[in-house]
């Protein structure tokens, strides 16, 4: 297959591309600036190679859009700006370059949020739970969805991330390392839900996604077994033989992180519904395996 993916340069987009070069497909990398490529089967295009000639892409079967400011800094006025306009302004330049395209591709794979459930310690959400705007992300995620369904192709599925574990990037080495250093524990109250999965498995459930046809818009990239922060904290301590004892307040994290500490000190029990309905097999379904893979492997 040919395959485009914007956004490809981050933490889950080289896991992705590492993975279709396995299988042997075509990839086409899309980014602000020239990437550095050593395998035949990937090319390096910029969004101004692609305005000046969108059928670059002509032909190609899926894209995959990850492409978006971080969300890990502070969220003052300027920062919200960016993390909002980075992600319509991506999706919006798909849009127009799919609308040109004359072989549209199959599937379009747009990434958004679990924070369009909002925030919640006792509600479990899937697929059809309601959007709730209770923070700064749930406004961004709904309208990053709007911006997806106006891409022209006959099949958006809007991922919604969970937190991704890996070593080499996303959450995970920041939140591991106080348990590196003996001085892991719980956050604020540890009762906030984590909806995680491992990146191997959210490389397998987006490739599930594009050779599946049924599956179609929103779609909860999390493993079947969510846990609470505290349960969470225990299970990295067991897997990494070190302490799970010292708690870090509340107000300590609103000092550090600002309005971005309500991801850290409140969460959603987010169920992959649609996947699991659809036949998808986790290899990683619950923690204690998927620690043990990234720690020990």
């Amino acid at each position: 297959m040919k395959i485009a993916i914007a956004g490809g340069s981050g933490f889950i987009g080289q896991h992705l591309i590492e993975s279709f070069l396995r299988d042997q497909h075509e990839i086409y990398l899309i980014s602000r600036k020239k990437q550095p490529t050593h395998d035949p089967s990937l090319t390096s295009l910029t969004w101004s190679d692609l305005a000046l000639t969108p059928h670059l892409l002509e032909g190609v079967d899926a894209i995959i859009n990850l492409a978006g400011e971080s969300i890990n800094q502070r969220w003052t006025a300027d920062a919200k700006h960016r993390i909002l306009q980075s992600r319509l302004e991506t999706t919006g330049q798909i849009a127009d370059l799919v609308a040109k395209l004359t072989r549209k591709p199959q599937v379009i794979i747009n990434a958004s949020g679990m924070s369009i459930y909002g925030l919640s310690e006792t509600a479990t959400f899937d697929e059809t739970s309601p959007h709730v705007h209770d923070h700064f992300l749930s406004d961004v995620v709904e309208q990053w969805e709007q911006a997806a369904h106006q891409i022209p192709a006959t099949r958006v599925v809007t991922l919604r991330v969970g937190i991704v574990l890996g070593m080499d990037g996303g959450a995970f080495p920041k939140m591991f390392m106080p348990y590196k250093l003996f001085v892991g524990g719980k956050v604020g109250s540890g009762r906030q839900w984590l909806s995680w999965i491992h990146v191997e498995d959210m490389v397998r459930l987006i490739q599930f996604c594009i050779e599946n046809p049924q599956i179609t818009g929103p779609v909860n990239g999390t493993a079947p077994t969510p846990l609470r922060n505290d349960d969470f904290g225990r299970v990295v301590g067991q897997v990494a033989g070190r302490p799970h004892w010292l708690p870090v307040p509340a107000f300590m994290m609103k000092l550090l992180f600002g309005e971005l500490s309500v991801l850290l000190l409140q969460g959603q029990k987010v169920l992959p519904q649609k996947l699991l309905d659809h036949g998808f097999q986790f290899r990683y379904p619950t923690l204690e395996p998927a620690l043990h893979h990234l720690l020990h492997h």
